[in-house]
């Protein structure tokens, strides 16, 4: 089958709709059957080619209500995140397309303003879409435009204190705008804290449900009066409404407050959602759904459902991937997931944090081991960090497990809370580098440059799964500041590794192979492409010096003088911005001595690098094997030139 096409069908009235415009040609009636053939198309797909799952069969209700209300893309519809906006994504034109999601060159799994006129605003980080949408209702008034502004947000999206302060903002600047609230009580894993206690709630709330429900009931005899009557019965509801609703947070923020409503009845949906058109200023109505609804083994194991990179059964739920022979290759996160228990074991000190991603970074084997010293904050990157800061300041030792993409959200608590107090807070940078087909929001490509410039920091990369252990254990015995391991995204190396901890010295690299004129130096664990470079070059007959630097600060500039006395040329490589990164720090090094050698530096490009897998990325910026191969031979034959003349 052509990466062009493929043979999945959608039903026979998903079929005809091409754009919301086609959606609008239905009567309301037609809408719960476009809602099952969308969910079923959903399924096909996902269970065909891979791709984020849970979150867009949660919403396919009220994504149909809202292109079947609103008048996109003229009204403004922000999703946030973009992990639930596949249905979205399907009914604006992109259906016959849709196979190539998060595959190379084809679509991208997230909203994305230069791939469709209906993607508002392009997401992929958490909470941005009330913050977003404000600002566009602000120029929509100061255009003097009639267009509405809606914001389709998760409960977990919620606790980010990016949310709230774009809904103490909205209240306070009283522009018309719709907050939608998607609560499914989930975010990748369940969610935490406060907030999601106060959801609950309300939507538990049996005696507040069953007076909304007869209220409203109650109210729709009067809309049926006429429009007059109808404008009447809107007010009294907000009245009573008001009296009654525990959404007292959100009304206190300056909101209009509305529900909660059944996300799964699209016709409820289309009438709420016709009569806040006619309510100006901020609003937010709170629609309860679950996630993976329609798909039972999504509906009951939420978390491992959420995304999907294999074929599967579209009944069972089970894989239809060949049974995997031979040893298991553990991922990076898992090798961080059972040393920081080994390490806790042993230093009643250690603690970790990770921001609503206990799965993904596996922070889970810590929280089912000491529940007492693992906290999962929420999708709250912000605090975090300066959690971690307070609990270095009394003397705990915590690793911090977030993506490197998700630091970048943090990067002044990193400065303002942790290096200049000098405290020992050890990140470890999950997803560093290029991450594969989630695209360019979540490439790690720019911690290495960030955090290069701070003072009271050790930088360091492994090669291999025992050199990230052997960095945790040192960074947990490390007391002069804080300390950052990054590490790639995927299966490690599979070697098997001593058991026992080691301890590193801090700044010192290894010499992995000798060579002949050139030597490269590589940073974590992209330096296995070197590996295998240099064993291929070495069938050919020419060889190459390699080192594993380990820290790109401090750097082993001994190491680098040993290098520079054996060698014509340097080329080093990282997966990691070209910019400010290792290779800089290494030519601004060099650039003080007086016995220099020329310096060339391999990494990801300054541009913005689309998704695909892992394999595909490393070969399209040339840090492959492949690219280390041609990058020796091209310095070759320049020097061959140069002789020549």
């Amino acid at each position: 089958m052509s990466n062009n096409q493929s043979n999945i069908e959608p039903g026979p009235l998903l079929s005809n709709i091409d754009s919301p415009d086609d959606l609008k040609k239905l009567d309301q009636e037609q809408l719960t059957d476009v809602c099952y053939e969308l969910r079923d198309y959903i399924i096909d797909m996902v269970s065909t080619y891979g791709g984020h799952f849970g979150a867009s069969l949660g919403v396919v209700e009220l994504t149909t209500a809202l292109h079947y209300v609103y008048d996109t893309p003229r009204d403004l519809l922000l999703w946030d995140v973009g992990h639930q906006a596949y249905g979205h994504k399907i009914l604006t034109g992109r259906r016959d397309q849709f196979h190539t999601n998060r595959k190379y060159k084809g679509l991208s799994g997230f909203p994305k303003r230069d791939e469709s006129e209906y993607d508002a605003f392009g997401v992929g980080h958490s909470s941005t879409s009330i913050s977003a949408a404000l600002g566009m209702a602000v120029a929509r008034d100061l255009n003097q435009e009639d267009k509405n502004v809606i914001a389709v947000i998760g409960d977990g999206a919620m606790t980010a204190g990016l949310a709230f302060e774009g809904m103490n903002n909205a209240g306070a600047l009283d522009r018309d705008m719709l907050i939608i609230l998607n609560d499914n009580c989930m975010s990748i894993d369940p969610n935490v804290g406060a907030l999601k206690e106060y959801l609950t709630e309300i939507t538990t709330s049996q005696t507040f449900n069953r007076m909304r429900d007869e209220i409203y009931d109650m109210l729709g005899y009067f809309k049926s009066a006429g429009e007059k009557m109808r404008k009447v019965a809107s007010k009294l509801e907000r009245a009573i409404t008001t009296a009654i609703t525990p959404g007292a947070l959100f009304q206190a923020l300056g909101l209009k407050y509305y529900g909660p409503v059944d996300g799964h009845n699209v016709d409820t949906l289309v009438r709420h959602l016709e009569d806040l058109k006619d309510i100006p200023g901020p609003k937010i109505l709170h629609t309860v759904t679950v996630k993976g609804k329609g798909f039972a083994p999504a509906e009951r194991e939420q978390t491992k459902w959420h995304a999907q990179s294999s074929p599967f059964d579209k009944i069972t739920g089970k894989s239809l991937d060949p049974p995997k022979t031979g040893p298991s290759i553990p991922k990076y996160q898992h090798v961080f997931g059972d040393a920081v228990v080994e390490l806790a074991q042993e230093d009643d000190r250690i603690v970790t944090i990770t921001p609503a991603m206990p799965s993904g970074s596996s922070v889970w084997p810590m929280i089912n081991t000491f529940p007492d010293r693992a906290f999962d904050v929420g999708i709250a990157e912000q605090h975090s960090i300066t959690f971690a800061a307070g609990l270095a300041a009394e003397g705990k030792k915590p690793f911090a497990a977030i993506y490197s993409t998700f630091l970048q959200r943090a990067y002044d608590q990193v400065i303002h809370d942790v290096v200049i107090q000098k405290l020992p807070v050890v990140f470890c940078l999950d997803r560093s580098g290029l991450v594969g087909k989630d695209g360019p929001t979540h490439h790690g490509l720019y911690d290495i440059a960030y955090l290069r410039a701070l003072p009271n920091i050790v930088l360091s990369a492994p090669l291999n799964e025992e050199e990230l252990r052997d960095m945790m254990y040192t960074a947990s015995r490390h007391e002069e500041g804080a300390w950052a391991i990054r590490y790639p995204r995927g299966k490690a190396t599979g070697m098997d590794f001593r058991k026992e901890f080691q301890d590193l010295e801090i700044g010192t690299g290894e010499c992995i192979r000798e060579g002949g004129k050139i030597a490269v130096l590589s940073y974590g664990a992209i330096g296995n492409q070197v590996i295998q470079a240099a064993a291929d070059l070495s069938e050919d007959g020419i060889e190459i010096g390699h080192y594993n630097m380990r820290f790109a600060k401090p750097l082993d500039t001994e190491l680098i003088d040993e290098v520079t006395e054996k060698y014509e040329r340097i080329i080093t490589l990282e997966n990691g911005t070209k910019n400010g990164g290792f290779g800089s720090a290494v030519a601004e090094y060099m650039v003080t001595k007086s016995d220099t050698i020329p310096v060339t530096i391999m990494g990801v490009p300054t541009r913005v690098v689309e998704h695909g897998t892992q394999d595909e990325l490393y070969h399209e910026v040339g840090i492959d094997a492949h690219g280390v191969k041609e990058q020796v031979r091209e310095l070759l034959r320049d020097e061959e030139t140069v002789k020549a003349k």
